[in-house]
């Protein structure tokens, strides 16, 4: 079998990547490899064809249309585009190949490196049950449930009925809440099964679901893991990603407010058994979800960068793509368990052009302005500037904002600050929905689970927020302008307003 170990180091120089993805990601891959010295190779849609992310690199290949089946998804193309450009290493980043074990076999059989793990790791963890199974073999807690697919629905309500009702059905090879039904009695099991059935057959291709008990008031947990080559596995502490909208993440923080230090290392230890059992290599992520009493169940691992690493970053002082590149070329990892420690406390709010007061629906046009916040404590990983359109093929991400601060209070003053200070106009966005988080007494004192948004939040909450914010600025203009202090001939000696000042 082709493996990187095998491999003289001098034969991997990676002096060339090529990145295939777009946006935000492949120009935070990028930079990474430029402060590394390494050039990078950008691909690209007709729809991207100007985007920020083909000026960074150093080449770029054309790969086809728009619609991400006839270009990213495109394996065969971006193989093409390694041969021509003379890149050694292929960087997925996240979403489209990144989590493709046939992509992951195609690459090695063409004589190039992927940047992340073995596509035999892809397969275990790319399902849930086979993923369930490789875990169990370290003895990692799960949820009671099926650990097999079931497909006879009599069979499965008599195994719901032992579980023990609400039960959750799962698409065995889904993700993103497709194939995803929740059941609070027997009564509406078979109908719920069969729509589950159904949806992650028209979703994956694949109809296998199993089936789990219900956590009422889960919290996502989830463990950063580095695996190298040469057999060491480590842990970057967790990350809570549990304000979410359609099963999927806003809001991600780094460390988790709830966990306890013995928790904590719990959970790490868990996580690197679950990369051990199929000796993972690369950057990782292992999921889990925690009840109301802290206990913790495996969930899934997904085998890829993700889109929250950056607050893990920022508390562990650790650049993750550097990590994978490093890996990918056969290096060891160069810190062991022991050397990492918690530094402050970070907060990630992916900003979609999503409307949330219309059920988070995606929103595409003009970014007629667009002004990103800056200082202390905030990083910005985008891939759009003014005047450029956020593409209908794609995810709606126009960019990650993401604070540090020395505890969690300071994060989330800065990051209201910072969404103040972003200035997009011409779509909607989540920047307003982020402020009413970070502002939401559920979320500052850390009692909340993921059914945050269905608990506190309402499109009223935003329009009343809007309507307050027009009053009072409507109230002070009105007051600055009949006022006699304000007036261009004050009396010298006073202090000028910024108002006056910037109206001239």
């Amino acid at each position: 079998m082709f493996s990187i170990q095998h491999i003289p180091l001098h034969l991997l120089p990676m002096q060339k990547i090529l990145v295939a993805n777009r946006g935000e990601i492949a120009l935070r891959i990028m930079r990474s490899a430029r402060e590394m010295g390494i050039k990078t190779v950008a691909v690209y849609s007709a729809a991207d064809r100007d985007a920020l992310h083909v000026r960074y690199a150093d080449e770029a290949i054309f790969i086809g249309e728009a619609p991400s089946n006839q270009s990213y998804l495109v394996g065969d193309k971006i193989i093409a585009a390694c041969k021509e450009t003379g890149a050694q290493g292929i960087h997925p980043g996240y979403g489209f190949l990144s989590e493709n074990a046939a992509f992951a076999r195609q690459v090695r059989e063409a004589g190039l490196i992927l940047i992340g793990p073995s596509p035999e790791a892809m397969e275990i963890m790319g399902n849930k049950l086979s993923a369930k199974a490789a875990a169990l073999k370290y003895n990692i807690p799960m949820v009671p449930g099926t650990e097999e697919a079931i497909t006879d629905i009599k069979e499965a309500k008599l195994r719901a009925v032992e579980v023990g009702f609400p039960i959750l059905i799962k698409a065995a090879a889904g993700g993103g809440g497709k194939g995803m039904r929740i059941v609070d009695s027997p009564a509406h099991f078979e109908e719920q099964m069969n729509r589950a059935v159904s949806e992650a057959t028209s979703a994956f291709g694949d109809g296998a679901v199993f089936i789990e008990r219900y956590v009422s008031s889960p919290r996502h947990i989830e463990i950063q893991v580095l695996g190298d080559t040469h057999g060491n596995i480590v842990h970057l502490f967790e990350r809570d990603c549990s304000v979410q909208r359609r099963h999927q993440k806003v809001i991600e923080e780094a460390p988790s407010f709830v966990l306890t230090p013995q928790i904590r290392e719990q959970m790490g230890k868990c996580a690197v058994d679950v990369a051990r059992s199929v000796n993972y290599t690369g950057a990782g992520t292992v999921e889990f979800i925690m009840d109301e009493q802290l206990n913790f169940y495996f969930l899934e691992m997904n085998t890829r960068l993700q889109v929250e690493h950056p607050v893990t970053e920022f508390i562990t002082g650790i650049d993750l793509v550097k990590e994978q590149i490093r890996i990918a070329r056969g290096e060891a990892i160069s810190f062991k368990q022991e050397d990492l420690k918690i530094n402050g406390h970070a907060l990630e709010l992916r900003v979609y052009a999503e409307d949330p007061d219309n059920d988070f629906l995606p929103d595409i046009g003009t970014l007629q302005t667009y002004v990103t916040p800056k200082g202390p404590g905030v990083r910005v990983d985008d891939g759009f500037e003014q005047g450029m359109e956020i593409p209908i093929y794609y995810d709606p991400m126009i960019a990650k904002l993401i604070t540090y601060g020395k505890d969690r209070t300071e994060a989330i003053e800065r990051m209201i600050r910072a969404i103040d200070e972003y200035t997009i106009t011409g779509i909607t966005t989540t920047l307003g929905f982020g402020k009413f988080v970070m502002q939401h007494e559920a979320f500052t004192s850390g009692n909340f689970d993921t059914h945050f948004v269905k608990k506190y939040f309402t499109p009223q909450s935003l329009k009343t927020d809007n309507e307050t914010e027009a009053l009072i600025a409507a109230l002070v203009m009105e007051k600055l302008l009949t006022s006699k202090k304000v007036a261009v001939t004050e009396t010298v000696g006073c202090t000028e307003s910024n108002w006056v000042k910037n109206r001239r």
